[in-house]
């Protein structure tokens, strides 16, 4: 049961959402992380200019204009792919201004087996003309306050959202992560984060592959996590699971220059 809870989280179609309560990676009927979104509040037009949505139901960032970082379990496996569409520029995906383009290449992390690990390159057919999000290259951006963003469900088991929402969730210890999913964490490879003890806040059903990111030294964001699992959305007692981007980010470079 508890795998079955995973998996849906994560998996809106293999995608995640954010809900106020909620950013995750889930399917539009689970949650993947805390919906920052489940207790979120709608973000204003260029907020975060970095953030796209992606057709197949998941979240993803611009880690360089023409390429989309998002999670392993949103796509399939390496490969030319003109599969997917990437919207970026807008917070409302009706809007007219809404930039749309189509992919060509997906790089899955090498690896990749359902279990840690969880991130993933998508290559555009052409840029997308907005700021781009950096991403943590050491554990020192690991702790604090998150910011995390999505389309997703705005509650466990709703209905993916047309704005972005926005949330803000606390670090949370591996020990105390791993006291709610034992074995599961893997710790070396996953950073949690939310509201164990009153839940309330999170990322949930199409938020997976969005960005967990929080401001650096100088002010900038900097993206720490990607949205990957959780049991529900928002549930006291479960925190969001990320993607700890950080123990990746020398992997994710070398693989961006061969896209």
């Amino acid at each position: 049961m508890k795998q079955l809870l995973r998996a849906l989280k994560r998996c809106s179609v293999v995608v995640a959402t954010v809900a106020v309560a909620v950013v995750g990676l889930q399917p539009v009927t689970a949650s993947a992380a805390p919906n920052p979104v489940v207790g979120g509040t709608r973000a204003a037009q260029g907020e975060f200019p970095f953030m796209v949505r992606l057709s197949m139901g998941c979240g993803g960032a611009l880690y360089a204009q023409d390429i989309v970082l998002t999670a392993a379990h949103c796509v399939g496996a390496s490969g030319n792919n003109t599969s997917i569409t990437a919207t970026g520029g807008v917070v409302d995906l009706q809007s007219s201004s809404a930039v749309k383009v189509r992919s060509t290449k997906v790089l899955r992390a090498p690896g990749y087996n359902g279990a840690g690990k969880d991130w993933a390159l998508i290559k555009l057919a052409q840029p997308i003309n907005q700021p781009t999000l950096k991403i943590a290259t050491t554990t020192a951006f690991n702790q604090g306050t998150f910011t995390v963003a999505g389309w997703g469900a705005n509650r466990e088991g709703g209905s993916q959202q047309r704005y972005l929402l926005k949330a803000n969730v606390p670090f949370v210890s591996d020990a105390a992560c791993r006291a709610a999913y034992g074995n599961e964490l893997v710790a070396n490879e996953e950073i949690c984060a939310g509201y164990p003890d009153t839940g309330g806040v999170d990322t949930c059903q199409g938020d997976s592959g969005g960005p967990m990111f929080r401001r650096d030294n100088a002010g900038e964001w900097i993206q720490v996590g990607i949205v990957s699992w959780g049991y529900g959305c928002a549930r006291p007692g479960y925190p969001g699971v990320y993607a700890e981007v950080s123990t990746f980010a020398s992997a994710i470079a070398s693989a961006a220059r061969t896209l």
